[in-house]
């Protein structure tokens, strides 16, 4: 063989050495970030380190916009016949995945001894919306709380105590008053996007649930439900704390920050951003209560699609795994500011030395113990955007909240009744 036959037989078999192995499976997930951001990066970041771990799975993750844009669009691709074996969707979406019997349960795909102390090793309380008929449907991500976000500088400008938020609804209208000044309002609560979840948190806070938890049956004429609409209304229209209309929530964050606002509720999912950004210093809170203090879940859970080969749901429930791991865990709530979704990744040393140091990314979790399942039921989509529309209309003076109310639990019984 002349030498220059032997430098080619030598070089590709270097080449060959070099390049990775082709990946033998490939997994297609859709995922949505609804408080804005760069977040994508973070999860490219992490499924970077998956595939590094893995060279025999290639994982393709398609940000595909807030949470209703991602159903709209992993369902589209499902139904085109378009290959994805998993997707981050939202945690309320699970009654109508099992109705269209797009999903399975994870407890057919785990089988080992390992694999049930992970999937047992969540938040209880994150795990609810998930948790149907006795399975579980949906393995918690990007997860949250609402909280209370507060100018503390405001509050010392004000003479109020920096360190104390609200913790009824009498002391947050007090000192909604006392914060509110030209060009500042002391309150705003967002009334677009998710209104849906802003309501269910007062309207627990005022002792009375949405939903019965049975994924049929919905309570929004409920005395104390319209009551709860009436205190919001009232919070713009008689205590003059909030922006008259509605609050809109991709841009609250953003006016907190500006100094709109002495106040916002929003996701747990801002928190780093506002820690990031703020040029003030800010402290934040569980909400207040009037009967009982409460919050619901929120964020999104990993679904596995039925449709897919015994290898891919393999290969997804790895990655899943590897995403929910303590240490992904950890490393991701202190990106977001999403909560860490199991005891476990609070005992990791990161999530332990970024809490010490920055005490708020604990506020959420710590609110787990007042905490309930997201408003969820068959048609979710349709029934919410009942409510939605019906808590817009109250709070823009269009119907009166008990006329709103009325309208949406009448459609929400129609849209049910199906399924009774």
């Amino acid at each position: 063989m002349s030498f220059s036959k032997h430098l080619a037989v030598v070089l590709s078999g270097a080449l060959s050495l070099a390049l990775p192995a082709k990946a033998e499976t490939e997994l297609t997930m859709y995922y949505p970030i609804a408080v804005g951001g760069s977040l994508t990066t973070v999860v490219d970041g992490i499924v970077a380190g998956f595939e590094a771990a893995n060279p025999d799975i290639k994982v393709n993750a398609i940000y595909s916009g807030n949470y209703d844009d991602t159903r709209v669009r992993a369902l589209s691709a499902l139904n085109s016949g378009e290959p994805a074996q998993l997707a981050v969707m939202f945690s309320i979406d699970a009654y109508d995945l099992i109705e269209q019997d797009l999903v399975v349960p994870f407890d057919d795909v785990v089988s080992s001894d390992a694999e049930k102390a992970w999937l047992g090793g969540f938040y209880p309380a994150l795990m609810a919306n998930g948790a149907i008929e006795g399975k579980t449907w949906g393995v918690p991500f990007q997860r949250s709380t609402i909280v209370a976000y507060y100018n503390k500088d405001m509050f010392r400008a004000a003479g109020l105590d920096p360190e104390k938020a609200p913790t009824t609804w009498d002391e947050l209208i007090s000192m909604g008053k006392t914060l509110t000044k030209d060009g500042t309002h002391g309150l705003m609560i967002p009334s677009t996007g998710y209104p849906y979840w802003m309501f269910q948190a007062l309207a627990i806070q005022n002792g009375k649930e949405l939903m019965a938890g049975d994924g049929l049956t919905t309570y929004f004429d409920d005395p104390k439900v319209v009551d709860t609409l009436e205190f919001w209304k009232s919070l713009s229209a008689e205590h003059g704390i909030m922006p008259t209309g509605t609050v809109e929530w991709g841009t609250l964050r953003q006016a907190f920050l500006e100094g709109q606002t002495a106040m916002m509720w929003h996701s747990t999912g801002n928190l780093t951003a506002v820690k990031k950004n703020a040029s003030f210093d800010f402290g934040v809170a569980m909400l207040p209560g009037n009967e009982r203090l409460g919050s619901p879940t929120g964020g999104g859970n990993f679904y596995l699609f039925k449709d897919t080969s015994d290898e891919e749901k393999a290969a997804a429930l790895k990655l899943i795994k590897y995403m929910t791991a303590p240490e992904q865990a950890a490393a991701w709530s202190i990106a977001t500011g999403y909560m860490g979704v199991s005891q476990a990744a609070y005992e990791t040393q990161a999530l332990k030395d970024y809490t010490a140091s920055f005490p708020p990314a604990l506020v959420a979790r710590n609110q787990l113990q007042h905490a309930v399942a997201e408003f969820s039921t068959f048609e979710t989509a349709r029934v919410r955007d009942g409510l939605n529309n019906a808590i817009q209309s109250a709070l823009t003076g269009a119907k009166s909240p008990a006329d709103a109310l009325g309208d949406a639990q009448a459609a929400a019984e129609r849209l049910l009744k199906a399924y009774q």
